[in-house]
């Protein structure tokens, strides 16, 4: 079985549409369309829909987010390859074969590249094109697009992974870090029809965090001192350095250091990168107890 997950905030113009073309692609296959409803306050109900073989909606009380919602969607999922589409219509039902064929192929998940991308928001390429320039340089990323939300795999790939927040993001990287075979496949990107994005200026700020707390999960998940460290060897060695010229100067050329600011940034940095450095050692400590469960 194939689970389509669609998760969608007010788009009650878009959703009958793509729906449509949905059930004629996966006609004589067995599957199922599964809409979460993020909240939605548009008045949207599912007799908008004329197909409704094989559909589910299933409501939020109150906007959770796209990652709670993806959640939502995989834990009434059935279908051994799992879906994610957006509800906007930019993604193109008809790429769907594509995807299915390469999972036939032995991959175990696929990701889509927007080919002749459309947005009406240009923070949104700003943070995507600095968002896939910093997983590549820092992570070894192996994808083009990582943040095209059309994206097909297997089942097996979800175990122990947690949507939470916005991690959902990053979600392409926790499949390859785990080993398992992905690939790529270009797909249409329409312009939107009804309705306007849902990323604002806010989501810019959010986007960088997210893509920061990605280089510290996959980088330094199960070596925290590594990064504790390093970052607390360079202060508490400019520390030591600004105390040391200090003390040079008090021993040998007599200056005074009771009106100099510079010797008490000195022995904050000295104490500052001594902290950091044993949150790196609890860290570990922490890590090392979990590993022993």
């Amino acid at each position: 079985m194939i689970s389509i997950i669609i998760p969608f905030y007010n788009e009650k113009e878009n959703l009958p549409i793509l729906v449509d073309l949905l059930v004629r692609e996966l006609m004589n296959k067995k599957y199922e369309i599964i809409l979460v409803d993020d909240g939605s306050d548009d008045k949207y109900q599912i007799s908008n829909i004329k197909s409704q073989t094989n559909l589910k909606l299933i409501k939020h009380k109150k906007r959770l987010g796209k990652g709670q919602s993806l959640k939502t969607g995989i834990e009434n999922s059935k279908g051994d390859t799992v879906v994610f589409m957006d509800a906007d219509l930019q993604d193109d039902p008809s790429d769907l074969d594509k995807f299915l064929k390469k999972i036939d192929e032995g991959y175990d998940f696929v990701n889509g590249i927007r080919k002749g991308r459309h947005t009406d928001n240009f923070i949104l390429e700003i943070y995507s094109s600095l968002a896939g320039s910093f997983l590549k340089t820092f992570l070894h990323s192996p994808y083009t697009d990582i943040n095209c939300g059309f994206k097909a795999f297997k089942r097996d790939v979800l175990k122990d992974f947690i949507f939470y927040g916005n991690n959902f993001r990053f979600f392409p990287l926790y499949v390859f870090y785990n080993g398992y075979e992905v690939g790529e496949i270009t797909v249409k990107n329409n312009p939107r029809r009804f309705g306007k994005s849902k990323f604002g200026p806010e989501k810019l700020v959010t986007g960088v965090f997210d893509t920061l707390t990605a280089f510290f999960l996959y980088k330094f998940a199960e070596k925290p001192l590594h990064f504790f460290g390093t970052i607390g060897l360079i202060v508490f060695t400019t520390g030591f350095l600004i105390a040391l010229y200090l003390t040079i100067e008090r021993l040998f050329f007599g200056a005074l250091l009771i009106t100099r600011p510079l010797l008490w940034l000195g022995i904050l940095l000295i104490i500052i990168g001594i902290q950091i450095g044993m949150t790196g050692i609890i860290g570990e400590l922490i890590v090392y107890l979990n590993k022993k469960k």
